[in-house]
C-alpha cells in the first residue's frame, strides 16, 4: 500500500459514505483533503511570522484568521489549487477500475482438482 492510498483510505472508508464507484464523491474527498493541505500550510506560514496583518494576535483574531484561512483554502481548491485533487481522484479511479476488473485480489486460486 502506497503513502498516497494510506492517506485517503480515511477519505474513501465507508464510514464517510464515500463509494468506490461515485466519482463526483471521491473528487470532493480529494479537494477537501487538499483544502486542508493548503489550510495547514496557510496556518504554519502565519505561526511562523508575527501575524498576516501585523503585531498584536489574541484568541479572537487567531480565531478569526483560521476560519480565513480554512475558506482561502477552499476558494483556492476550487480555482485549481495546487493541482492534487485532479491527481488523486484520478487515482482513486484507476484504483477503482482495478479492483473491478479483479474484485478480489488477495483471494488465492481455488484447487478443483
Amino acid at each position: 500500500m502506497n503513502l498516497l492510498t494510506t492517506a485517503l483510505n480515511p477519505l474513501t472508508g465507508p464510514s464517510l459514505g464515500v463509494s468506490s464507484a461515485d466519482p463526483k464523491k471521491q473528487l470532493a474527498a480529494a479537494q477537501d483533503f487538499e483544502a486542508l493541505l493548503i489550510g495547514q500550510m496557510l496556518h504554519s506560514m502565519r505561526e511562523n511570522g508575527s501575524s498576516w496583518l501585523g503585531t498584536g494576535d489574541d484568541d479572537a483574531s487567531a480565531t478569526a484568521f483560521g476560519f480565513g484561512e480554512d475558506q482561502l483554502a477552499k476558494a483556492l481548491t476550487k480555482g485549481g489549487g495546487l493541482g492534487l485533487s485532479k491527481v488523486i481522484a484520478a487515482g482513486l479511479a484507476a484504483k477503482n477500475g482495478a479492483a473491478q476488473r479483479d474484485p478480489s485480489p488477495n483471494s488465492a486460486p481455488s484447487d478443483n482438482l
